[in-house]
């Protein structure tokens, strides 16, 4: 079974930029996500891309300051985030699911990273 692995969190400033990473173990053409969940709330979808990396989506939350973006040669899925808000502060996760078309909800997905914290100050 392919492993997640996500990196590239970590403690920043509103309005700084960062870009998420994660990792497959094996070379995949699935569909990918990017869900983060904030204390105290469900997890929630954020940003998806389907196999070959020509279709996303974004929750309407994230549209314009998200973009989600895959390199399969790298077996590498990415999530830049610019403008930073105090409410993006959430642990984000990547996950995969055995199709090549994009979902955006959890149980459509069923290989899941272990997360990185995106902890955002005012």
């Amino acid at each position: 079974q392919v492993r997640l692995v996500e990196s590239g969190g970590g403690l920043v400033q509103a309005g700084d930029s960062l870009r998420l990473s994660c990792v497959a173990s094996t070379r995949i053409y699935n569909a990918m996500a990017w869900f983060r969940q904030a204390p105290g709330k469900e997890r929630e979808f954020v940003s998806a891309v389907n196999w070959s990396g020509g279709s996303t989506y974004y929750a309407d939350s994230v549209k314009g300051r998200f973009t989600i973006s895959r390199d399969n040669d790298k077996r590498t899925t990415y999530l830049q985030i610019n403008n930073l808000k105090p409410e993006d502060t959430a642990v984000y996760y990547c996950a995969s699911r055995p199709v090549g078309e994009l979902a955006a909800t959890t149980y459509e997905y069923d290989t899941w990273g272990q997360g990185t914290q995106v902890t955002v100050s005012s």
